[in-house]
């Protein structure tokens, strides 16, 4: 346990895709496997999808630039670490962390906007909680928002349109969005006991100012 404890954090990133060879490995009624088959289409690669796990050959993987996996199979998890350390391809193995080096982002969309939700693959659940409950935020009412501001930054640019005129650009931005705010609360179930709220360190001021 103290090992996935002290596991350091996941250096978030987005991989462009387009044109690249990606393999998904799962049943074909995998929810799992389909949506990621669906989602790496939409980001253009080049998907080879082998809805049999038991017949995943070395060559299958070898010219891949990324490889992602669903059965909960260590087997066959070990088998492609190997590979991917070999033949150099980015790996994921859906709650296998030990075995990919790649987690899966929890992915928020609304209209142009993206939020990716990871957890290292400590705790995927808490990740898809996150993801519901920031979706269902993330309205109508929000993506209409972003258009607006999508079009107020055009007018800003065009009446600003000079290198020196930046901060300009800046400041009409930052206006235009003034008074959107997010309100975020979390629940936890009953056994976990959040530690207590640390206390300011109250300074003396006669001393502060020595």
């Amino acid at each position: 346990m103290a090992s996935l404890v002290s596991r350091r954090a996941f250096f978030p990133v987005s991989l462009n895709l387009d044109g690249r060879r990606c393999v998904v490995i799962g049943a074909a009624d995998d929810r799992e496997a389909i949506e990621k088959h669906a989602a790496l289409r939409e980001s253009g690669a080049d998907v080879v999808w082998i809805t049999d796990p038991s017949q995943v050959r070395d060559d299958d993987v070898a010219e891949a630039f990324f490889v992602l996996s669903t059965p909960q199979d260590a087997v066959l998890s070990r088998r492609l670490r190997a590979l991917a350390d070999r033949h150099r391809f980015l790996l994921c193995c859906i709650d296998q962390p030990r075995y990919g080096f790649v987690a899966m982002a929890a992915i928020v969309a609304a209209g142009p906007v993206r939020v990716a939700i990871s957890t290292a693959g400590l705790a995927p659940r808490v990740g898809k909680t996150l993801k519901e409950a920031l979706q269902r935020a993330f309205d109508g009412a929000f993506v209409r928002f972003i258009e607006c501001l999508a079009v107020q930054r055009e007018r800003v640019a065009r009446a600003h349109p000079g290198a020196d005129e930046s901060h300009l650009r800046r400041a009409a931005m930052i206006e235009a969005a003034r008074g959107f705010d997010a309100d975020v609360r979390l629940a936890y179930p009953a056994w976990f006991v959040p530690p207590a709220p640390r206390v300011p360190r109250v300074v003396d001021d006669d001393r502060a100012e020595r």
